[in-house]
């Protein structure tokens, strides 16, 4: 039977149905043909020049798939470098722009066999910025283009020469400013000090430099008597051994006031540690790499090892794992269950659970062992686990 007319519907049907993607299961990559159905790529790989397609590329297998590796690399970085320049985006984003593309390289014909795989490579070859987050992976492209880092350079440099202009109308300023002053030393300023009586009936005492007096009634030294003259001689040696008691008798400033505070505060604190597993506490086991059997499970603390891992029997199943404490938390019972506290100053004491704070995110214990059994503490929810 003959090919159909151009212009009679099955033709047309038949070129309407070409547009567009097909299903990647369907593509003959070393042909570079797209078939529409399953019967359709069968007949094709059955095909004459398919078979000399295959064995040209047995010949050199690594030169072809060198090649269409490189031109999957090199078309995905032009479309990220041109679609979104150095901003971080998702990779399956990159990729579903690419493969729009009807005549673009096909994954399955280079040496990546994953998105995350060639995700992975462009990181390692210094290509992009790649990290991992829980909703997949994102990619950053990195700009290595030579006009690029010539404007780069160039706008640093700029911003140097601002600075340097700065720097020498603030140095010709002050040099301005210390010419005006005839070279001359900058006074100190003065330092004003708060006035003090430690003592309501002591006398407030100013001095005035060469001319000092005592606050009264102004009277001449000659009038004075010769007693009189003894006594204020020996006020005046006096004077140094009063004002040094009086310096430290002096009240502390604020600001050593509130470092005084913080350091109670510090001393207040407890002391926790970075390890907290215990033998004999019951946990929930937070990890999915599991999967959902342990997930969201308790289970017993049998052994801790290494401070940072124990190994673990869970209650239902009774299977034995050595889980991280990274994967694991702690549990709280019903009030007045009994449980242990692992980390904080009450580290190894076991109490009893009075009640729950939900405001504060901490718990009511009484103290159920140690030196001081039968205190009440609050503790919080990560601080103490339910008892075996």
């Amino acid at each position: 039977m003959g090919k159909a007319d151009f212009l009679s519907p099955k033709a047309i049907s038949n070129r309407i149905k070409s547009k567009g993607l097909q299903k990647l299961r369907w593509y003959c990559q070393m042909c570079q043909k797209q078939c529409r159905d399953e019967n359709g790529f069968k007949c094709h790989c059955m095909s004459e020049s398919h078979q000399r397609q295959l064995l040209l590329a047995s010949e050199c297998p690594h030169r072809f798939m060198d090649f269409f590796s490189n031109e999957f690399k090199s078309g995905f970085l032009e479309l990220l470098r041109r679609r979104f320049g150095t901003k971080r985006v998702h990779n399956n984003i990159i990729y579903n722009e690419y493969i729009s593309d009807r005549e673009h390289i096909h994954m399955n014909a280079t040496r990546w066999e994953t998105l995350t795989d060639f995700t992975k490579w462009l990181g390692r070859q210094g290509l992009c910025k790649v990290d991992e987050t829980p909703k997949g992976w994102y990619i950053q492209y990195i700009d290595r283009d030579p006009e690029t880092i010539r404007r780069q350079e160039e706008l640093a440099r700029r911003k140097k020469h601002e600075l340097d202009d700065e720097e020498r109308s603030a140095k010709f300023i002050e040099e301005q400013v210390r010419r005006g002053r005839g070279d001359k030393e900058e006074e100190e300023d003065p330092v004003y000090t708060e006035l003090k009586r430690e003592n309501e009936e002591e006398k407030v005492a100013f001095n005035l430099g060469a001319g000092t007096s005592l606050a009264g009634p102004s009277t001449s030294s000659s009038l004075l008597s010769p007693s009189a003259l003894a006594k204020a001689s020996s006020a005046k040696r006096k004077e140094p051994s009063s004002a040094s008691n009086s310096r430290n008798k002096k009240q502390k400033s604020a600001l050593e006031q509130i470092i005084e505070m913080e350091e109670r505060k510090k001393q207040q604190q407890p002391v926790k540690t970075d390890d907290w597993l215990q033998p004999n506490i019951v946990v929930k086991v937070v990890t999915k790499r599991l999967g959902d059997k342990y997930h969201k499970k308790k289970a017993v603390v049998m052994e801790v090892r290494e401070k940072f891992s124990a190994v673990v029997k869970m209650i239902d199943s009774g299977d034995k794992l050595k889980l991280d404490q990274n994967h694991v938390e702690t549990v709280i019972p019903a009030p007045g269950k009994r449980v242990m506290i692992v980390n904080g100053n009450f580290r190894n004491t076991e109490a009893v659970l009075e009640g729950i704070n939900e405001k504060n995110f901490c718990a009511s214990l009484t103290l159920d062992s140690g030196p001081q059994k039968g205190k009440r503490v609050d503790v919080a929810y990560e601080d103490f686990s339910k008892l075996a």
